[in-house]
């Protein structure tokens, strides 16, 4: 699971380098059979800043976290729960 804990920090590392509040951040992680979840919980006013305009920022979040976790065979996903 060593990929999994990687990879969050990862997330962690990316999210909280773009908000305003990095204390307010919580990642979940849901680990079951065909995925790994990381859910994000954030400060409401920093949602905009995660997402980015147009959906690029989570876009690249995304892309970033699915190449980290690519050396398993479960998918990687990041929502952000706001």
């Amino acid at each position: 699971m060593a990929a999994g804990t990687d990879t969050e920090a990862l997330v962690r590392y990316l999210v909280t380098s773009l908000v305003d509040s990095p204390d307010a951040v919580t990642i979940e992680v849901k680990d079951t059979d065909e995925a790994l979840t990381f859910e994000i919980t954030l400060d409401p006013a920093d949602v905009g800043k995660v997402i980015g305009r147009q959906g690029r920022i989570i876009k690249a979040i995304r892309t970033l976290t699915r190449a980290a976790g690519s050396t398993g065979d479960k998918q990687v996903e990041v929502e952000v729960l706001g």
